[in-house]
Parts: structure tokens; sequence; C-alpha cells
């Protein structure tokens, strides 16, 4: 089968390629999916350039971890799927396997594919759905009438993060580019503020939440609109939070989204009720692996980057 590659870690310009590689082994907990589409994150090219490994690879490893596709086989011990269901799937970041024209999953990860998407649509939702609704139900405890600011409104998390916010019942601020402020709002935002035009720190304050999906001097800023007891999570390291903590008396803690086939069911609920709706930005082909990594890499999208793995 054709899959996406790396034989060494670097940078994806100069480490991944597209080859032949054997069909994946189907263990007794697997499904075996004919891969139809694959979203592409941010993770994908920082597993590339080796920031997760333990350790040199021993043979090639496929990369991507978010897919959407057909079963053609499943394991002997696996009950609730069948040959021929359509189903998507976050896939173990430890194993991933995405980016092939076939990828085995362990069952636990995988969920029925929406009726109202397309594969592409559906390989866009995994990560940043489970992302954004782990953020907000676990860590944060978002509900009715929680006030929440949602940085990158636009982004894959972001965008997912704003629908499940407002489907909790949260009163939620967005930050986004001028060219994206409209769609913010269209998802769900009661409020967009262009980061450009506008220090959202200094026209926001006692929040419940701040989800944050950036980092740097905008989680730094993110601790002054917080209301004493409110809470900060972060999808990406939050430097010295015990002491911020203190400081602000808050809350601060960053998490990794851990891949779950039962919250993934649930989200697929929320598209069928449509409060939830994927975006997707770009659609390459297996071919061009390496040009979507470097697109992701870049930043700055509106939704989601996919691999159409079968068009």
């Amino acid at each position: 089968m054709k899959a996406a590659v790396i034989r060494q870690y670097g940078q994806v310009g100069d480490v991944v390629e597209v080859t032949d590689v054997p069909v994946p082994a189907v263990r007794p907990q697997d499904v075996l999916i004919e891969v139809r589409a694959a979203g592409v994150n941010p993770v994908d090219h920082l597993i590339v350039k080796g920031f997760m490994a333990s350790g040199e690879l021993s043979q090639p490893l496929v990369i991507g971890s978010e897919v959407a596709g057909v079963v053609t086989a499943i394991g002997d011990e696996v009950t609730g799927f069948s040959v021929g269901d359509e189903v998507f799937a976050r896939v173990d970041p430890r194993v991933g396997g995405a980016f092939a024209e076939y990828a085995a999953v362990h069952a636990s990860l995988v969920a029925a594919k929406p009726k109202a998407l397309t594969f592409e649509e559906a390989a866009a939702l995994p990560l940043v759905a489970l992302t954004a609704w782990q953020a907000l139900t676990e860590q944060a405890k978002v509900g009715e009438g929680t006030r929440v600011l949602i940085h990158g409104g636009a982004g894959g998390v972001g965008s997912a993060a704003v629908q499940i916010a407002k489907h909790l019942g949260a009163e939620v601020v967005a930050t986004a580019s001028a060219g994206s402020v409209d769609l913010v709002r269209e998802l769900g935002a009661d409020r967009v503020i262009d980061y450009r035009a506008e220090r959202f720190d200094e026209v926001l304050s006692d929040l419940d939440v701040v989800l944050d999906t950036i980092g740097g001097d905008t989680q730094e800023r993110s601790f002054r609109v917080l209301k004493p007891g409110g809470t900060l999570v972060s999808i990406v390291p939050v430097p010295d939070a015990e002491a911020k903590q203190a400081q602000w008396n808050v809350e601060a803690r960053s998490f990794y989204m851990r891949p779950h086939g039962e919250q993934l069911a649930r989200l697929a609920g929320l598209v069928e009720s449509r409060e939830l709706q994927p975006i997707v930005e770009t659609v390459f082909p297996l071919s061009e692996t390496t040009d979507a990594l470097l697109k992701v890499e870049r930043g700055g999208a509106r939704g989601k980057t996919v691999i159409a793995v079968r068009p």
C-alpha cells in the first residue's frame, strides 16, 4: 500500500516520503480501515521532527493520527463494528498510521462516521473535537452560563471549541484575525475580538475559563482576564504554572488529548444534531503529504488541512 513515512527524524521537507509499505497486521482488538481521508495537525510535524521520540527509528514510521474510512477487516475480539462500516478515529499517536491506504486501529478508539459528513470532513474532526471536549468538560467543567474565552477561534481546535462551548451553554468570546471574525461569529461566538485591532486583555475581565491554543504572550496576558478562582487550560505548556496560579489566584493547567472512541461517538451525535460542524480549509492528495504538513507548520489556518487518500 501507499503511505507517507519517515525513516529518520528531521525537517518535514527532508524526511517525509510517500512509498510502498506492507498493509498493517490486524491484532485481535483492531479494525482495519481502508482510509479515505486523514486530518493533518500540528502534532504531526512535531512527530516528524522527533519531539515525541523515545529513541531513533528502527523501521519506517507511517505518520498521521486522524483518519476516516471504511472497515475492511476486524480482529477476533472486536464487537460493535462490521466490515463495510464507515468510521472515523483519532489514532494512538504512539502508533500513527493515518497517512496510508490502510490503517489498523484499536477498536476502542473508533466511532461510526456521522452520516452528514463527507470522509474529508470526518477526518478533520477527531483530534480537534476531542481536544476541545476534554478541555472544556474535564479540565474546566464548562456549563450553563460559564464565561469562556477561546483563543484562535478559527483554527482547528478553536473552531470546534466555540461550537462545543455553545452546546454546553457557555457565553463565548473568541479571538481571531479580521478575515475570520464573521466565520467565528457564525460558529456561535457571542463576541469575536480581532486580535490585531484590539488587545483582549484590555477589554475583557472576570472570565471563568480561558482555552489557550497559542501560548507565549497570548497565554501570559490571559491570566489578567480571569476572575479569582478561574481556570486557564492550554494545549501548550504553561511555564511556571504553580507560581502563576499563586500570583493570579487561578487554576492553570496544560494537557494532551487522549483518543477516546466513546467520546468521539458522542461528538458525532452533535454533528448529527447540527451543533458541531468541522471546517475544512484545504485538501491535498496523499502524494502531496509533505506540502500538507508544511502548510500546517506555517500556521494561520482557518479550520483544518486534510489529505484525501482515496479520491
